[in-house]
């Protein structure tokens, strides 16, 4: 898939895990990776089989040794952003309820940060108009 211009179009699912004291969870990407040491809602990409819910619970699985289900994934809204060389559609779920307890499987750091506090910490800017939203919701 192609945006307008040319740009691939990059579909990423995202949650926002919510706590019982209502804090949301960031993990911040690893050194090596683009964007390094920025802070981002779990998830990631979408792969051509999969549903955006699949690939949720596939990510929270492999990244955060969490599990959930399809059921207690709710949409709540999306990102559309266009970087230098594609075009990334986001949408972002919230999800309360998980089995387990996130752990970082990949060298990420974790953060359990009230929604009034997301903007102190440095995010991609295809993240930063999810926060208004999510703190909203909350």
């Amino acid at each position: 898939m192609t945006a307008q211009g040319g740009a691939r179009v990059v579909l990423v699912a995202a949650v926002a895990l919510i706590d019982a004291d209502g804090r949301v969870l960031l993990a911040r990407r690893p050194e090596g990776k683009s964007m390094a040491g920025l802070w981002e809602f779990p998830g990631g990409k979408v792969e051509a089989h999969e549903t955006p819910e699949a690939a949720l619970m596939r990510e929270l699985h492999e990244e955060l040794g969490i599990d959930t289900w399809a059921s207690c994934l709710a949409p709540l809204t999306f990102a559309s952003h266009a970087y230098d060389d594609f075009h990334l559609l986001m949408p972002l779920f919230a999800c309360r309820k998980w089995a387990g307890v996130p752990t970082p499987r990949e060298g990420q750091k974790l953060a359990w940060v009230a929604p009034r506090s997301l903007r102190d910490y440095p995010m991609p800017p295809a993240d930063l108009p999810l926060i208004p939203i999510l703190r909203d919701w909350l």
